[in-house]
């Protein structure tokens, strides 16, 4: 089960932290990550990082976001920084097994509920 948390409404140029707690995934042998969907668009791959540290983002967001792995806290983060309005959407974890791990892999994993994240102009 996966279940996010911190999502928000702040302006742009703001800053947030998600926060993605795992239960039931033992994070070896996953690639987990973050996707996100806005009101009438398909689901967009944020980023992705597999057990090794290995990461991978969207150009949409490099150099503005980044994610991390507590691996003994099982609990997946997405730094968020220089927002954008844009950057609107529900987004959610990921967990999803295969030969490749990646941004544009994760949006087919598994996810949780979701949290919404809401960047003003």
């Amino acid at each position: 089960q996966l279940t996010e948390s911190g999502g928000d409404s702040v302006q742009a140029g703001g800053s947030l932290r998600l926060s993605c707690t795992a239960s039931g995934y033992t994070y070896n042998g996953y690639c987990l990550g973050w996707f996100r969907q806005a009101p009438g668009k398909d689901r967009e791959g944020v980023a992705a990082i597999d057990y090794d540290g290995n990461i991978d983002y969207a150009d949409s967001v490099k150099g503005r976001f980044t994610i991390s792995q507590d691996n003994d806290k099982k609990i997946l983060y997405l730094y968020m920084n220089s927002l954008k309005p844009e950057d609107t959407a529900v987004y959610y974890c990921s967990a999803s097994s295969g030969d490749v791990c990646a941004a544009r892999t994760v949006v087919a994993g598994a996810r949780g509920q979701g949290t919404q994240v809401t960047v003003s102009s």
